[in-house]
């Protein structure tokens, strides 16, 4: 009998939703507790291969070798506090969770584009340790994210939640979906508990939740607050302000300045061999920030940590995260350069910026962020006015004659090993020590 209440429930599911589609009415049900006829939920995590849920829960497999032995992901179909035909994610010492709609026909979401929301009921048990985000993914280069990180920690133990975000947070100006492959899904990282009902598409919603225009959120100062950096990235800028301090008080005013990402603060780390053999003779100082966007940086920077001083060059290479995270269009990650470079001028205008491309990313040159960030070069290597802005392009020397990118330089293909600062500083030098003597 239930078996045959579950077939009849099923037929009429993908009836209605089919037709809502096809006809172009008020919505398209996603996950009423099952999703869309011929699609299915997928669970994904940091560690071996995804799954996808077919039974009441799942938890995925560790591989050998963990490098998190204590981490875990799992989900859940079925009730959940005390809300039938819920989905469920949960996670611990992950740096990467999700479970997402996908694997059946690609939907033409065109017609919600003007006016349409993504509405879901949201239940925060636990995520005083993690992070959450919501995805929709239009193509094989085409995925966009809406953060949700304090929004959804403010939301714990509060009951279920009505959120409607408008299309318009997964949608930009280029993008195609006329054949969204995967229409939602939910990310987490660090450590929660967090489920989700009632998943749909309407035509015409009334948003309750908002997210950054993707045109300005990369020239838009702010703090980066990607759970995993919470409590670390403020200690980290509190630690740089107080290395000034006392390099101030000691008489010691830092010649050069390295500002950027994780990538420049590896100088720290597996560049800090070469950086005391180049740099340290400047009183040299590394103002890289792991996981730092262009926004980032540009809050940084006015937020003390370049005053005070005046070095005489500033050598700048930000914006590989803007790709890597968010996929953020060129133009707009090069405008976050740009107004970083105009913060630079402001508060040093004595200091010349020397401007890095960014470096290359990924094995191969067709690798979509590698290509993302080869825009930006394009772009941003015309804001050298070689009086008070210069460019440099070290790219070639990373690479292989083929264009692929070695594990020798970059174990992780992202950031360098000790061989790829040596290489760094070594093509720098020249063009450096002599903006250094001017």
């Amino acid at each position: 009998m239930n078996q045959g209440r579950r077939l009849i429930s099923a037929v009429f599911l993908s009836a209605w939703a089919l037709s809502c589609q096809a006809a172009g009415e008020r919505a398209i049900s996603l996950y009423a507790g099952r999703p869309l006829p011929s699609w299915h939920v997928t669970v994904a995590g940091f560690e071996g291969p995804e799954q996808v849920l077919q039974g009441d829960a799942l938890t995925l497999p560790k591989p050998a070798g963990s490098h998190a032995p204590k981490g875990m992901v799992g989900a859940s179909a079925g009730p959940a506090a005390g809300r039938p035909g819920a989905l469920t994610l949960r996670w611990k010492d992950a740096w990467f969770a999700s479970l997402r709609l996908d694997g059946g026909a690609p939907l033409d979401l065109r017609p919600f584009l003007d006016g349409g929301t993504l509405e879901f009921d949201l239940h925060v048990s636990e995520l005083s340790d993690g992070g959450i985000y919501f995805k929709m993914r239009c193509g094989p280069e085409c995925e966009r994210k809406v953060a949700y990180v304090l929004p959804g920690r403010a939301l714990q133990g509060k009951g279920w939640q009505r959120l409607s975000f408008p299309l318009s947070c997964f949608a930009r100006a280029r993008d195609d979906f006329s054949k969204v492959t995967m229409p939602f899904a939910l990310e987490g990282s660090g450590a929660g508990e967090v489920a989700v009902a009632n998943i749909q598409l309407v035509r015409h919603g009334k948003p309750n939740a908002a997210c950054p225009d993707y045109r300005t959120v990369a020239a838009t100062p702010a703090p980066l607050t990607h759970a995993w950096a919470l409590g670390k990235w403020e200690a980290r800028h509190e630690q740089k302000l107080a290395e000034l301090v006392k390099l101030k008080e000691a008489g010691w005013n830092p010649e050069l300045v390295f500002i950027g990402d994780s990538i420049t603060e590896g100088w720290e780390k597996a560049g800090l061999p070469v950086w005391k053999r180049y740099y340290e003779r400047y009183n040299a100082v590394a103002l890289g920030f792991g996981g730092d966007h262009t926004e980032n940086v540009l809050w940084r920077l006015q937020h003390g940590e370049i005053d005070g001083i005046a070095p005489k060059v500033a050598v700048l290479m930000i914006g590989t995260n803007n790709a890597g995270d968010r996929q953020d269009e060129p133009e707009a990650t090069a405008a976050g350069v740009q107004a970083i470079i105009g913060e630079l001028r402001r508060r040093l205008p004595g200091t010349k910026v020397l401007l890095l491309a960014i470096f290359p990313r990924e094995e191969q040159p067709t690798g979509s962020l590698r290509r993302l960030n080869e825009r930006v070069n394009q772009i941003i290597a015309g804001y050298a006015d070689g009086r008070q802005v210069f460019f440099a392009d070290l790219n070639a020397a990373m690479l292989n004659a083929d264009g692929t990118l070695p594990r020798e330089v970059m174990p992780d293909l992202l950031h360098p090993g000790e061989k790829g600062y040596e290489i760094w500083a070594r093509e720098l030098a020249p063009g450096l020590k002599k903006l250094m003597s001017e």
